[in-house]
Formats: structure tokens, sequence, C-alpha cells
């Protein structure tokens, strides 16, 4: 891929291709199975059943005759053992095809350009050439936009197409693998990841910038949430919902302490490169591909302590959390100095936190 750009006049192409294979190893395909506790294959799939209530009755019925069953990962398939430097040229070639020929593409600068419409993956899924089906398949915006440059116009006319065929279904909550784009197409359904993804794959093919955000776990009940936004002509963060609800038209109806987005760079200032000891991290935080962006949506604040240490504690972290789903989990880290902590940026209106 680098000698191909290099043969070229285009040095924007060549740090573009930098920018994706510096930042592989981060990423790949990751597959999971169900077992019981001996760690033998249960057979699942949701789709058997005709809504999601009828999967938790699934799940408790085989429960209830082998016993507790769980998710493990079965296959990480990593993006620098798979991909092909044809699939790479043609994703960094269309991708700035879109950048440079769409009006409503051109107040991205470069580096947004990187992580908002260059990136060939939006999650986990496998990969596959979802940009130039939608490429090809989204020409009629550009007829629609009527010489329009503004982005959430354009962001507008292509949600409103996934809105038309594609739908939420909570069965997906027992799905654990993210789909990927043919998968997608086949089923018509899926869960936030999913939708999140969906609106990835035709916005940036379409040159519109597209983000996933996302909150580890609500600060005043259950679950976690994850969706998306975009950026206007001047910058602003608009979100949305792929497939459910446009820019402008959708609102968080329940309160976070922290919001995060995921990024295809590696983040240096994430956890998991702080992490020399190789602490056990909490699940959310504990990869390096997402960046804080609290104060994108709420007022936030900084909590400073001293905590009461003994002499066998030797964590180099501490965690502040919220209580959902019964349990403390953690939202956000500070290391430890001189027994100090500092969480950054939490958001305000929160009854429940602890440390």
């Amino acid at each position: 891929v680098i000698e191909h750009y290099k043969n070229s006049d285009d040095t924007l192409k060549i740090k573009a291709a930098y920018f994706l294979i510096g930042n592989m190893c981060e990423h790949s395909y990751v597959t999971f199975k169900m077992v019981d506790t001996a760690s033998n294959t249960v057979d699942w799939d949701v789709l058997k059943y005709k809504n999601y209530q009828e999967v938790v009755k699934a799940w408790d019925s085989i429960e209830n005759v082998i016993g507790p069953i769980h998710f493990v990962i079965d296959k990480k398939i990593m993006d620098y053992d798979t991909i092909t430097s044809d699939f790479l040229i043609k994703n960094i070639d269309l991708a700035f095809k879109a950048w440079r020929d769409f009006p409503w593409s051109r107040h991205l600068n470069f580096d947004q350009f990187c992580e908002y419409i260059l990136p060939y993956r939006g999650s986990n899924e496998p990969l596959e050439n979802w940009r130039e089906y939608f490429y090809n398949n989204f020409n009629w915006v550009v007829d629609s936009m009527k010489g329009s440059s503004d982005p959430i116009k354009a962001a507008c006319l292509i949600n409103d197409n996934i809105k038309s065929w594609f739908r939420f279904d909570s069965r997906y909550y027992e799905h654990p693998t993210d789909q990927g784009f043919s998968e997608m197409l086949k089923n018509k359904m899926g869960r936030c990841e999913d939708m999140t993804n969906l609106a990835i794959f035709a916005f940036r093919a379409m040159g519109v910038p597209v983000m996933s955000d996302y909150t580890p776990y609500w600060a005043k009940t259950g679950n976690n949430h994850a969706w998306n936004a975009t950026l206007d002509s001047v910058g602003k963060v608009v979100i949305f919902m792929g497939g459910e609800a446009n820019p402008g038209k959708y609102n968080l109806h329940h309160v976070f302490a922290k919001v995060y987005r995921k990024t295809f760079a590696k983040q240096l200032s994430s956890l998991k490169e702080k992490n020399k000891n190789n602490e056990k991290l909490p699940p959310y935080l504990s990869h390096n591909t997402y960046s804080d962006v609290t104060k994108d949506y709420v007022s936030a604040f900084d909590i400073k302590m001293k905590l009461k240490k003994t002499k066998t504690d030797t964590n180099d972290f501490a965690y502040i959390c919220v209580f959902n789903t019964g349990e403390w989990r953690a939202i956000h880290w500070s290391e430890i100095n001189n027994d100090e902590v500092i969480f950054t940026d939490i958001g305000t209106d929160l009854s429940l936190i602890h440390i």
C-alpha cells in the first residue's frame, strides 16, 4: 500500500495510509460462543425466537437444564493478519473521492477526515466492502441536495433511507457479535451498536462525518447506550441515531456521568496505555481507542480527593462508579499520585457515585 501511494503525487493519501496502518494493530473482528460451566458449546441463535421475551425464556429454560451459560470469545481475527492491499487501497481512494467531490465534506480538515471519513470499520465487525456499495447506491443524494453544501441536510437524507429498511430489535441484546454489513443487509435489524455502525458505513461512503459515541453505563438507570454524532458546517457536534432519528431530532433520555467516542487512532492518554503494571482493568475502560467527549454534551466538573490506602493497596489506579443494574460499575479512572486522585470531566446531576 505504501509503495502504491509513493508512486503517486498525492502526499495526503500516503499520510492516510500511514494513519490506517499505524493504528491497525488495535482493530479486529471478534466472535463469541455460548458455553456452559464446563466450557461445552451451547447452540444459540436469537433469531429462532419471536421476540426478546422469548429469548429470555429460552435462556432461562436452558439454564434450568444444564446450569449457568455465558458468552466467551471464540475467535479474535486481527486486521493486520487478514486485510489485503487491494481492500485498503480501494477504501482510501473512495474515502478521498467522497471528501474531495462532495461539497458537504469540504469543511473537514485532514485530521477530521482521518477519524470521521477514512476508517474502514465501525467497531469489531467483519471486514466488508460497504464503502463501494453505498457510494454507488447513494448517488441520488447528490441530486437531492440541490446544490446545498449543508452536511446536516445530507445526513438527514441518508438516515431517512436507512430508516426505511432497518430497525432496532431487542433480541440482538443477546447476539454478542457486532453484525457485519452483509448480515445487516440481510436481516435489516439489530441493536444500538449495529445501528451506529450502519450509519457509519453509509455516511462515510458519502463523505458525511460520523462518529459513534457511548456511555458505558447510565448513571440513574440500568444498561448503557451507543448513538451517532456528526459535525455541522462549523464543526458543532450534532447527535442522531442511525436508522431511528435524524440530526436535530434525537435526545438522550437518561442521565450519564461520562460520554466517550470510539476512535480509530490509538489514544496515548488512555488507561490501557498508562497501565504499565498490567493491572486488571474494567471492561469499558480497558482498550485504547476511545476519547472522552463528556464536555461536548453536558457541563462537567472535576473530583479531587485523598484516598485512605493501606499498606496492602498497590493499585496504580482508582475508579469512579455509578450504580447500574445492581452493581457499582466503573465509568472513569484516575492515576493515584501520593494517595490523591483527580477524576476529570464528570457529568452533573448525579445522585449516586462511588470511588
